[in-house]
């Protein structure tokens, strides 16, 4: 099943969107804290809609941030920068959000980031491929507002989608038993 891109009023294509087996949350019927909140409107309203104007209503005036894709930043205006290159690359990014847990000034979850693979990434060019990658964010609040976030990215699953490899990441990046032998 194929879906369909508009490249400006004169072209349009048809890019094949491979299977992603997780369910997002259904947002309306989960019960949120105000840290849950601000977790939600972090993907949901300004990464899914590269809003950045919301940065400074989340994000304490010292932010730090290590990025799923690999970075590790400090400061909103850097942040920002990551936002751009990030939606800059991948048309129509998107973030699910699969499950959220919380234990006092933290929220964590499993997430899945995808879009359209429009520039450079990785090395890789752009491919127009419809692609994903799974994160484990951790968020630590202070003083009501994100302190830090930390994410944990499947990068090497991200890297064969983008390569057209195989909708499920391969088994060169797995290590085995023999591995540490």
């Amino acid at each position: 099943m194929g879906c369909f891109l508009f490249y400006g009023a004169e072209t349009l294509a048809e890019a094949p969107q491979t299977e992603m087996h997780d369910t997002p949350l259904d947002l309306a019927t989960v019960p949120w804290s105000r840290q849950k909140e601000m977790v939600r409107v972090f993907y949901k309203d300004m990464w899914d809609h590269a809003n950045t104007a919301l940065v400074p209503q989340l994000f304490h005036p010292s932010f730090t941030f290590r990025g799923s894709l690999g970075p590790t930043l400090v400061g909103r205006e850097q942040f920002i920068g990551y936002v751009h290159f990030v939606t800059g690359a991948l048309e129509r990014y998107t973030s699910d959000i699969l499950a959220l847990g919380e234990e006092g000034l933290q929220v964590f979850g499993k997430l899945r980031f995808h879009g359209y693979h429009r520039r450079e990434l990785f090395g890789v060019p752009p491919s127009g491929r419809h692609v994903w990658w799974y994160g484990t964010p951790i968020f630590t609040f202070e003083g009501g507002l994100i302190r830090d976030l930390w994410v944990l990215g499947d990068v090497y699953g991200l890297i064969d989608r983008l390569r057209g490899d195989s909708s499920e990441p391969s088994d060169s990046h797995v290590a085995t038993n023999e591995t540490y032998r």
